[in-house]
C-alpha cells in the first residue's frame, strides 16, 4: 500500500478565507478533518421518470465526479476551509481520477490518504428525476492499512458519522480540542436506539434530518426533537427539507429557524453534505446562529440546481454571483433578501454572471498534442 502526499491546505477557494480574521500562528494547519469512503459517482439527469423494467431510458444530462465523503470534502474546500481527507483510493483509473480531482482540482490535502494496489474503486450510479434520486452502488471494503497514521490530526473541526466504529475516533478528536460535527445515517434496523447517539457527549453539533431526529427522540415534531437533542449536544440542527432548518443552542437556549430558498431542484445528490459544510464554515467563523443556518441553506439550495454531489458544491464565486443576481430581480421580496444581507461584507466582487460552475463533468479528456 502506498501513500501520496498533497500540499494543498494553504489554497483558499476563490481567494477568500472565511477564517482570515481569526487565524493565529498557534492554530492547527488543518481547519477540517474527515474520513470515509470515496466513490466514483456517475450521475444521470434529465430523466422524465424512473427507469422502467425491460426498457432503455435516455438521460439528457450526465456527469462524473468523486462522491461519497468527497462530496463533503469538496464543499468545505470550495468555501475556503483548509480540508484534510483520510481515505482509501483504488489504483485503477477511477481512483487516480478521484485523487487528482480532489488534490489538484480542489486543493484538498490527501497526505493521510492511501492508494491500495489491486483494489478497485467503489462506484455509484445516481439517477435524478422528479426532484428525487435513485442510486445503485458497487464496491468492496478496503483492506486495513498496514500501519495507521496519527489520526485524527490537530484540526479546528472534524466531521464524522455516529457509528460504533467511529467511537474512539470521535473521542480522540474531542480530547485534542477539535470541534466535532456529527451526522447519522438511516437506521436500517428500525430500532432507532438513543444509545447509538452516545458519542454526542464528545460533539459540538449534531445535524440530522427531521425524520431521523424525531425517531431517535420519540417526538412528533422536528422542533421538539431539536430541543430534546440539545440536552445531549451543544448545537442541535434539524434540517426540514423545503421548510428550511431549525437549530437550538443547548448552552444558551437560543433557537433559530430559517426557511429554505425555493429553487427548481435538478439533482439533490450531496445537498445534505453541502448544508453541513456551510454550517461548519459559519460556526468556525463565529457567525450568529441564524446566519449560519441561512448560509448553510443557501449553499445547499445552490447545489441542487446543478447535477452531481461534488460537482455542484458552490464556492464563493457562485455565491457572490447569486447575490448580485437576486438583488437585481424585481420579483424578490426585500424582507427575504435582508436575511442574507450579512453576505455583503463577506463576498468577493462577482467576476461572472450567475449561474456558473467550475467543475468539468467528465472523467477526463485525452491530452491534445
Amino acid at each position: 500500500m502506498t501513500t501520496r502526499h498533497g500540499e494543498q491546505l494553504d489554497q483558499a477557494a476563490d481567494g477568500l478565507d472565511p477564517l482570515a480574521a481569526l487565524r493565529t500562528p498557534a492554530d492547527p494547519r488543518c481547519d477540517v478533518y474527515l474520513t470515509g469512503s470515496v466513490f466514483l459517482d456517475i450521475i444521470f439527469t434529465g430523466l422524465d421518470s424512473a427507469p422502467v423494467r425491460g426498457t432503455e431510458s435516455w438521460a439528457r444530462g450526465m456527469g462524473s465526479s468523486p462522491g461519497g465523503v468527497a462530496n463533503m470534502a469538496t464543499a468545505l474546500a470550495r468555501l475556503g476551509l483548509r480540508t484534510s481527507l483520510a481515505a482509501a483510493f483504488g489504483d485503477d483509473h477511477y481512483g487516480e481520477y478521484c485523487w487528482d480531482a480532489l488534490e489538484q482540482g480542489e486543493g484538498i490535502d490527501l497526505s493521510l490518504s492511501r492508494t491500495v494496489p489491486g483494489w478497485h474503486s467503489p462506484v455509484t450510479v445516481s439517477m435524478a428525476y422528479e426532484g428525487e434520486r435513485t442510486m445503485v452502488s458497487h464496491g468492496h471494503e478496503a483492506p486495513p492499512a498496514e500501519s495507521e497514521p496519527d489520526c485524527p490530526p490537530p484540526a479546528r473541526a472534524a466531521i464524522a458519522s455516529l457509528t460504533p466504529s467511529r467511537a474512539e475516533w470521535i473521542a480522540q478528536a474531542a480530547r485534542k480540542g477539535t470541534r466535532v460535527f456529527a451526522d447519522v445515517g438511516w437506521d436500517e434496523t428500525g430500532r432507532w436506539d438513543p444509545a447509538d447517539l452516545a458519542d454526542l457527549e464528545h460533539c459540538e453539533a449534531f445535524l440530522p434530518n427531521a425524520e431521523e431526529a424525531m425517531r431517535y427522540t420519540r417526538t412528533e415534531c422536528p422542533r421538539a426533537a431539536a430541543h430534546a437533542l440539545a440536552e445531549r449536544v451543544r448545537l442541535a440542527v434539524v434540517t426540514l427539507g423545503v421548510d428550511g432548518a431549525y437549530a437550538v443552542d443547548g448552552a444558551t437556549g437560543e433557537s433559530a429557524q430559517v426557511p429554505a430558498i425555493a429553487v427548481e431542484a435538478l439533482d439533490p445528490t450531496g445537498a445534505g453534505d453541502v448544508f453541513v459544510a456551510g454550517f461548519v464554515t459559519g460556526t468556525l467563523a463565529d457567525w450568529p446562529l441564524a446566519d449560519r443556518l441561512a448560509f448553510a441553506g443557501l449553499t445547499a439550495a445552490l447545489s441542487v440546481q446543478e447535477f452531481g454531489g461534488s460537482l455542484s458544491a458552490p464556492g464563493w464565486s457562485e455565491i457572490a454571483a447569486w447575490w448580485q443576481y437576486v438583488q437585481g430581480c424585481e420579483d424578490q421580496d426585500p424582507a427575504a433578501l435582508r436575511r442574507y444581507a450579512f453576505l455583503e461584507s463577506l463576498l468577493p466582487a462577482p467576476t461572472r454572471p450567475w449561474p456558473l460552475r467550475r467543475a468539468v463533468p467528465t472523467i477526463g479528456f485525452g491530452r491534445s498534442a
